[in-house]
């Protein structure tokens, strides 16, 4: 039995991403958050887990993102970060943080301006700055799928290869986008930062006789070491660091050129 883990956002979904600096107010696309959370400082990138484009985007514009989780009881996780920290360290930098839900509901609005689904993205969250003790950006991401990825893992499953996805993504838009190509629920792992991709790959090597990873960030760089396998797909077309084409076994500019790989 063999086995392929895909990542999601920029692997199976081209994503875009919105980015509001609360120092000067303004939104950006242009950015890649995980550069954002590697800059300076330590700096910590918070999903939440919940829906954007009905809770967040229906919530009170002017209260703090620390009044909205604890009120409505809103789970989060740290999807990456460049240094360790736990959930309660960032309670305690919201808890004294002006940043507010509107600031949230202006990159949902930038994000829905350009017509990229969020439901199959990782959806709304922050980047906290830990040295600094204070919420940098807000962000939102949507992603439209590759239009080769429905082609891809029909083949694969009909070369009878299980397909699991290990994302950071939130698990909202995670099953969402499973249920649109046909992959078991309980092979999506969401939420999953560089290390724990990287745990997933061990575990199911334990299973099969070969396991392959595909994805396409510096999150990524652990998992495609760790795999009999590892695949960088360039599809998304942003920069990616020396050190994580060095990782990869194969680098490959559409994702349909997987089917070319021996597996």
């Amino acid at each position: 039995m063999k086995a392929v883990v895909f990542d999601n956002s920029g692997t199976l979904i081209r994503r875009y991403r919105a980015l509001k600096d609360l120092k000067t107010g303004k939104i950006c696309d242009s950015m890649n958050s995980l550069d954002v959370v590697d800059y300076r400082d330590r700096r910590a990138l918070v999903v939440l887990q919940t829906d954007p484009s009905t809770c967040i985007v229906n919530a009170r514009p002017h209260q703090t993102i620390y009044e909205f989780i604890e009120r409505n009881h809103i789970r989060f996780n740290i999807s990456y970060a460049n240094t360790a920290v736990d959930p309660g360290e960032i309670l305690e930098v919201l808890r004294d943080d002006p940043a507010t839900v509107g600031d949230i509901q202006d990159t949902i609005d930038a994000v829905a301006g350009k017509n990229y689904n969020i439901q199959i993205c990782s959806g709304s969250g922050f980047i906290v700055n830990m040295d600094r003790g204070r919420v940098d950006f807000t962000i939102t991401a949507g992603g439209k799928l590759f239009p080769e990825v429905p082609h891809v893992i029909g083949e694969l499953m009909d070369r009878k290869i299980d397909i699991y996805i290990a994302s950071g993504d939130r698990k909202g838009s995670l099953m969402e986008l499973a249920k649109l190509l046909g992959i078991p629920t309980e092979n999506v792992f969401d939420t999953a930062d560089t290390e724990r991709k990287a745990r997933i790959i061990r575990e199911l090597r334990g299973r099969y006789s070969k396991v392959v990873m595909v994805g396409n960030g510096i999150n990524d760089i652990l998992a495609l070491r760790e795999a009999d396998i590892g695949v960088l797909t360039l599809q998304q077309r942003e920069p990616v660091p020396q050190r994580l084409i060095e990782a990869a076994d194969y680098v490959i500019e559409n994702i349909v050129e997987l089917l070319d790989i021996e597996i």
